[in-house]
């Protein structure tokens, strides 16, 4: 039995109540309690009210001719009908008045179906209609569940929290991970208030919002295979990672600017807290990609470089496809291990792609790297990663940062965490 009463219910009810039967036997028909019976017919009970032109109930208002009914020596001499009277209420004195409101309405059954008088009776009528009231039930139901259930003030202090960090370029998971409580609403609500323009921000001020397909996997074909990838293939990055679970792994990527600009961001990021470290490089070529692997050796020692970085996963780009440089130092130091996705299956590293969404709304497609310099990487990269992620229960990826090595790269690099309403992802942050 559901919760809410349908419409052959109703019609039951309809049906038993011209048979002049109480709430009671029809409650026990259909399994409910008298109280819900009572409250449906009070509830959706529809009035067929007679015509009045004045204040004046009195079913015999239109026929009544009396007068000098009260008494009183100055309305003996009124030839005027008591019923027209201004200053006096003739009902309150006369014994013929009889009030157009039924007592029947004001106690059970609430309704005129089944009353024995009701074709000859005069006075004001109320009826049960079961599929009048199913559709009142049904417009109750939807109004209830659309339009924005909050007051104006609530709505106002909402806009003045979360407009100017959307402006920013933060998330609705972002907000929300530092205001919840202040919002007090959740966050597909918010999304709703935001799509009914209930704020000074619309939908096409949030970062777009992506729905991704779910992959095929599959093995791509080549017609031969390259020596660099030779015990580095994505089955190889499979069987080490299942021998060596806790490993952690880290994937590299470039993002490129427009045509023209030579400059190149080398991305790497940790999958087990998401923080991405950017390097801007002079161009994409593999001595490039090695100058940046040196300093990091260089500044952090092999340790705890090697503890950082014990497996990197990437793309078979060219400015990658020199892995025993990159593996080892200059003095033959193991300091890492390369693996190669399969060629056109960027999917198999998808953190750093789709972290890269968060560059491209501070560098959209098409952006000249030219004028770019290191203080502008470091803005990119504290801003980045002060982001809350859901993926770790809306923690950003410094926090994530704790262990000794972690520490250490973050100290080394001189990289802070942002205050949450302080995160700029606009091109804005850069101001060139």
């Amino acid at each position: 039995m559901g919760k809410h009463l349908s419409l052959s219910d109703r019609a039951i009810i309809e049906k038993l109540l011209a048979q002049d039967y109480t709430f009671a036997y029809i409650a026990r028909q259909l399994g409910r309690s008298s109280v819900c019976i009572s409250k449906e017919v009070k509830k959706h009970r529809c009035f067929a009210n007679r015509y009045q032109t004045t204040d004046n109930d009195c079913v015999h208002f239109k026929s009544c001719l009396r007068n000098s009914i009260c008494n009183r020596p100055a309305c003996n001499r009124c030839r005027d009908r008591c019923k027209l009277c201004t200053e006096i209420d003739c009902t309150l004195y006369c014994k013929n008045y009889e009030s157009i409101v039924c007592p029947r309405l004001f106690k059970p059954p609430y309704v005129c179906n089944g009353c024995p008088d009701e074709r000859t009776c005069t006075k004001n009528h109320a009826y049960y209609s079961a599929h009048r009231a199913h559709a009142n039930y049904l417009s109750l139901l939807k109004s209830s569940r659309s339009g924005l259930r909050t007051s104006p003030e609530k709505l106002q202090e909402i806009n003045e929290i979360i407009s100017p960090l959307i402006l920013k370029g933060q998330s609705i998971n972002h907000i929300m991970a530092s205001h919840k409580e202040e919002i007090g609403v959740s966050e597909r609500t918010l999304y709703k208030y935001i799509e009914c323009r209930a704020f000074d921000v619309d939908n096409l001020d949030l970062p777009k919002k992506v729905k991704y397909r779910q992959r095929r996997q599959h093995k791509v074909i080549t017609k031969f295979e390259y020596s660099y990838r030779k015990g580095r293939t994505i089955e190889d990055f499979s069987a080490y990672t299942t021998t060596n679970p806790k490993v952690p792994v880290v994937e590299m990527d470039t993002v490129k600017g427009a045509r023209g600009s030579k400059k190149v961001l080398l991305t790497l990021i940790f999958r087990n807290t998401n923080f991405m470290l950017i390097f801007l490089m002079p161009d994409g070529t593999q001595e490039s990609v090695l100058a940046v692997f040196d300093m990091l050796t260089n500044r952090l020692g092999v340790d705890t470089f090697r503890r950082l970085f014990p497996v990197i996963l990437t793309d078979n780009g060219v400015e990658f496809k020199n892995p025993h440089e990159l593996e080892f130092t200059e003095t033959g130091t193991r300091r890492t291990r390369l693996f190669y996705c399969d060629p056109q299956a960027s999917w198999q590293k998808a953190q750093v792609e789709k972290n890269h969404v968060l560059i491209r709304r501070i560098l959209p497609k098409g952006t000249s790297f030219l004028l770019l310099n290191e203080e502008d990487i470091y803005l990119i990269t504290c801003h980045i990663n002060s982001v809350s992620r859901e993926l770790f229960q809306n923690k950003t990826p410094f926090d994530l940062m704790q262990t000794e090595p972690q520490k250490k790269l973050l100290d080394t690099l001189g990289l802070h965490a942002i205050p949450p309403d302080d995160v700029v992802l606009k091109p804005k942050l850069i101001k060139h």
